[in-house]
């Protein structure tokens, strides 16, 4: 029989680092060294969370630069990906 696993805080940071620069569940779980039933049972919060995060952290720092900054090259990048 297999020991359980404990997810600690320190595991919590990891698979949610790891999900937020697009690391696959299953490498994260190869990581972890647990079977990846495992890491969606115990991290499931981390793995829905994490990357929405992440794209709010980018999008607040390019929306900083297309209209603090003026950087015309954040700008033209939002006006195209945000408002066709």
């Amino acid at each position: 029989m297999r020991k359980q696993h404990d997810p600690t805080e320190e595991n919590r940071k990891l698979v949610s680092a790891l999900t937020s620069f697009g690391i696959t569940q299953k490498q994260i779980s190869e990581q972890l060294n647990i079977d990846l039933k495992t890491l969606r049972k115990h991290y499931r919060k981390e793995i829905d969370t994490s990357i929405v995060r992440a794209n709010a952290k980018v999008a607040e720092s390019l929306f900083k630069l297309a209209t603090q900054k003026m950087n015309v090259t954040a700008a033209i990048f939002w006006a195209k990906t945000r408002m066709g």
